[in-house]
């Protein structure tokens, strides 16, 4: 079934806005970077060429237009294409926001409540002009029905207010003392009321989505393929935040049912532009002709944003990996040097931060007195002292020393070796399971199998299909799981999340490990209140600190290079954003 829209053909009048002098962005800490006037943001190109087509590939399949709904398969990249936000984010910074929708932007220094002034040419794709009233329908709906992580941070605006017609204030409880809510308002999409007030905002639905961004959605292969176009008559294309971005007229999302099937389209030239995640493909999967003359070019892109923390996840719920000396055990027992050179190319670095490769990081680095009051007595001497210092081996998979070392922690907890196996203190077997979902993820887990066998602990590895894997880490079922958390330059409230206390005990939260930390929790709330740059970095270190010497986790491994592949006709600014890249400051040159 094909389903297709045209643009409206009646053109409505762009308007060119110009910001005023006293027009401004928001950032988390400080001022941001650029000043009133720039021209565009560092990692796009204003000289860009326009037009084109790019395909890209996205797995498995999709039900529904809808991004604000948990319901269905949500098409990729809905939210970015079609949907704006009142300020735009600066990639080429931690988190600093410019003006989009609004014009500009007001809050205190105690940040207790953000106003927003529209810019009044803003329109929406239908020509529609957004309003104050659409904002707040915006707000409304999502605090209310919206995805649960809408629901959580628009619920804690305690009020809205209307200074003039064209602008709005959002209030927020002074006692909460969170300065980044108005920067979350900033990024708030904005709906249209007069569309999305007879639609059931939390229905799985292919009705085609209306929006203010820079494409609409041209026709739809329902679960196959999705075609953006850009807006002819789209409102924002002279504002500095969209200057030298979002040039390719046409943009073609086809879902394939797994990678390999997307690369073998890559090659034959039906995808434009390669994402490489697999090591080893990018050592030796690219020697076909396309690669070898130079119709398609490979790229590696300096990252410097913070490594995040790729890991075995361990279940704290579960009895056996309750106590810390187990949990270190299986990190002991993680022989990293020998991973990397025989399954990986060496193309790896130890994780050993959540933050890693930035002043975020508490690796290597003594507590500060800033980390300690935000600690007090929840972490050892050596915790706060030497932080967590992976395990370093060599390299033969078999490493004695780190056996022993493993062995006599495990004896000092009262675990005993009978025979080949490993039992704690009541006499029950340490018997665990890893989940994995992709065979990539299980080669890797038989290899970790090998390594805890030496020590008598019986690991299985079960591989399932994403519906059930999604289905037991939504309710915590599992021992052991590989999961990659994502980390940024600016965490905040979303840390709660990953590993507060309170998400510990609900569904459907990302603290898989099940941490329940005072110096945790402690971090987390020092890193929403903190007012200041330092106070911000000594919050985020602590929190480092505590969940990386908590041994909740056995970290795997990171690059600090993004894996890019693409055909030549596709070309990028001379600079990349700290995130790496940003496709939307693509062009297609047509002559390559």
């Amino acid at each position: 079934m094909l389903m297709r829209r045209f643009l409206p053909l009646t053109l409505f009048l762009c308007l060119t806005p110009i910001l005023p002098a006293h027009a401004n962005g928001l950032a988390m800490h400080g001022a941001p970077k650029l000043a009133p006037g720039f021209s565009s943001f560092p990692y796009a190109d204003k000289r860009a060429l326009q037009g084109g087509k790019m395909v890209q590939a996205q797995y498995g399949n999709f039900d529904s237009l809808n991004p604000f709904s948990v319901r269905g398969n949500v098409a990729r990249n809905l939210r970015e294409r079609v949907f704006e936000s009142l300020l735009e984010r600066n990639y080429d910074e931690a988190f600093a926001l410019y003006p989009l929708l609004a014009e500009k932007v007001f809050t205190p220094d105690d940040r207790s409540f953000v106003t927003f002034t529209l810019n009044p040419a803003a329109k929406f794709s239908d020509g529609t002009l957004v309003t104050t009233d659409d904002v707040a329908f915006s707000w409304e709906t999502l605090r209310d029905r919206g995805r649960p992580n809408h629901r959580y941070y628009y619920g804690l605006v305690t009020h809205i207010s209307r200074p003039t017609d064209n602008s709005i204030s959002f209030h927020f409880d002074p006692e909460s003392a969170d300065r980044e809510m108005p920067l979350i308002i900033g990024l708030m999409p904005v709906l249209p009321k007069h569309i999305y007030e007879t639609r059931d905002i939390q229905a799985a639905t292919l009705d085609f989505p209306i929006g203010s961004g820079p494409y609409v959605i041209d026709e739809i292969t329902p679960g196959a393929q999705v075609k953006f176009q850009r807006n002819p008559n789209y409102w924002g294309a002279n504002l500095p935040v969209m200057a030298g971005r979002h040039n390719i007229a046409t943009l073609v999302d086809d879902y394939y049912r797994d990678q390999s099937a997307a690369f073998e389209a890559f090659k034959s030239g039906l995808v434009d532009v390669w994402l490489e995640t697999d090591s080893q493909r990018w050592l030796g999967g690219y020697s076909f002709p396309a690669a070898r003359d130079g119709r398609i070019v490979k790229r590696e892109i300096k990252l410097s944003t913070p490594s995040g923390l790729r890991a075995i996840v361990m279940n704290t719920r579960r009895p056996l990996l309750a106590t810390a000396p187990l949990r270190q055990v299986m990190d002991l027992m993680f022989d990293f040097q020998w991973v990397n050179k025989i399954l990986y190319g060496a193309l790896f670095n130890r994780t050993q931060s959540y933050f890693g490769n930035t002043v975020l990081s508490a690796a290597g680095r003594v507590a500060s007195s800033g980390e300690r009051a935000i600690l007090g007595n929840h972490l050892s001497k050596q915790a706060l002292e030497t932080g967590y210092r992976p395990p370093l081996s060599d390299g033969s998979g078999r490493d004695r020393a780190l056996k022993r070392q493993a062995l006599a922690i495990l004896d000092a907890a009262g675990y005993r070796l009978d025979g080949k196996t490993l039992r704690a203190a009541d006499g029950t077997q340490v018997r665990l399971e890893l989940l994995v979902q992709r065979r990539e993820d299980e080669r890797l887990a038989l290899a970790y199998r090998r390594m805890l066998a030496q020590i008598g602990i019986d690991l299985s590895v079960r591989l399932v299909d994403a519906s059930q894997y999604q289905r037991r880490l939504q309710n915590f079922d599992f021992d052991m799981i590989i999961y990659s958390y994502y980390a940024s330059l600016s965490p905040g409230n979303e840390q709660a999340y990953y590993w507060g206390g309170a998400a510990a005990d609900t569904p459907g939260s990302r603290n898989y490990a099940g941490i329940k930390s005072a110096a945790v929790d402690a971090a987390i709330t020092a890193l929403t209140a903190a007012a200041t740059e330092d106070d911000f970095t000594a919050a985020a270190r602590a929190l480092d600190r505590a969940l990386m010497t908590g041994h909740y986790f056995v970290p795997l491994f990171h690059t600090n290079k993004q894996w890019v592949a693409h055909w030549n006709q596709l070309e990028h600014p001379y600079r990349h954003s700290l995130y790496g890249v940003r496709l939307e400051s693509w062009w297609l040159n047509q002559n390559n």
